[in-house]
C-alpha cells in the first residue's frame, strides 16, 4: 500500500537519537506539502459495517510503511524532519519563557483547545446523520471518512504516545525529557488534539475542495495546535509532528476511499 504515515512515524523514529532535546515555536501551522498517493488508487467504498476492518486495513498500511519510503520522499520529509530537530533544540526555550505561563491566559486556551476538537470529533456525526437523512451520498461519505481518520489518528498518536513517554511542559520545568516514567499515559508526544484535529480537517478539504471550506478547516485546525501551546499543554514539536501525522491520515482515508467527485 502506500508510503503514506511512515515518514512521520520514521521522523517519530528518528528522535530516538535526540533524547532529551528541545522544540520550535511553531506546531502545524507551516503548510504541508502533498502527501504521496496510494499506488494503486482503490477507492475502496466504506459502510458502518465495514469501518472497523477499514481501520484494520489502515494501520497495517500505516505501521508497516517505513519500508517504503523512497527518495523522492526526501522532498518533504526532509523539511519535517529538519523541522522537528530545530523545534526540539528550543522546546524548553520556547515554554519556559516565550509562552506566558500565567494560569488565566493558559486556561482560556485550554477551553479554546477543547471546544474546537469537540467540533471536529461532532462533524462527522452531523455529516453521516445530514447525508443519511437528506440523501446527500457526499456527506454521508464525508461523515464515515472522518469517523475512519479519527479512529486513525488515534491509533497512530496513542502508539507514538507509548514509545515515547515525554513529559508534559507542566513537569520538571519544561525540560520536556522522553522516556520518563512519570509521563506515563499522558505522554505529551505527539498531541492528541493537533492530531485529530488536522486528520478531520484534511478529509474535509479532500472531499469539498471549495478554497473557503479549505481555508475555514484548516485555520480551525491551526487554532488547534497553537492553542495546545498557549495553554501550557503541549511543546510545539507535538504539535508539529501532530498536525503532519493527522494530515497525512486524513488525506490517505479520504484518497483511499472517496466514490464522490472531490471538489464538487
Amino acid at each position: 500500500m502506500k508510503r503514506l504515515l511512515g515518514l512521520v512515524v520514521s521522523v517519530g523514529v528518528g528522535l530516538a537519537g535526540c533524547g532529551p532535546m528541545v522544540a520550535q515555536t511553531g506546531g502545524g501551522e507551516a503548510a504541508l506539502p502533498n502527501a504521496p498517493t496510494p499506488e494503486v488508487a482503490t477507492n475502496e467504498d466504506v459502510t458502518v459495517r465495514g469501518l472497523p476492518m477499514a481501520v484494520l486495513h489502515d494501520q497495517k498500511g500505516i505501521w508497516t510503511s517505513p519500508a517504503r519510503i523512497r527518495t523522492k520522499d526526501l522532498i518533504w520529509l526532509a523539511p519535517l524532519a529538519a523541522g522537528v530537530g530545530v523545534g526540539l533544540a528550543t522546546d524548553h526555550h520556547t515554554m519556559s519563557t516565550v509562552v506566558s505561563q500565567d494560569p488565566g491566559f493558559n486556561s482560556a486556551n485550554v477551553n479554546v483547545s477543547n471546544s474546537l476538537i469537540g467540533g471536529f470529533i461532532a462533524t462527522p456525526v452531523v455529516m453521516f446523520g445530514v447525508g443519511h437523512f437528506e440523501h446527500n451520498e457526499k456527506a454521508r461519505e464525508t461523515g464515515l471518512l472522518g469517523a475512519e481518520a479519527l479512529v486513525d489518528g488515534v491509533a497512530v498518536e496513542q502508539g507514538l504516545k507509548l514509545v515515547f513517554w515525554r513529559e508534559r511542559p507542566a513537569l520538571d520545568h519544561s525540560r520536556g525529557l522522553f522516556w520518563q516514567s512519570a509521563a506515563g499515559w499522558d505522554s505529551s508526544f505527539p498531541s492528541s488534539h493537533a492530531t485529530l484535529a488536522w486528520s478531520e480537517a484534511a478529509v474535509i478539504a479532500e472531499e469539498y475542495r471549495s478554497p473557503w471550506v479549505r481555508a475555514g478547516v484548516y485555520t480551525l485546525a491551526t487554532g488547534v495546535s497553537l492553542t495546545r501551546v498557549l495553554g501550557q499543554e503541549h511543546f510545539p514539536t507535538d504539535v508539529l509532528v501532530g498536525s503532519a501525522a493527522g494530515w497525512l491520515v486524513g488525506h490517505y482515508v479520504a484518497k483511499r476511499h472517496h466514490r464522490h467527485e472531490m471538489g464538487r
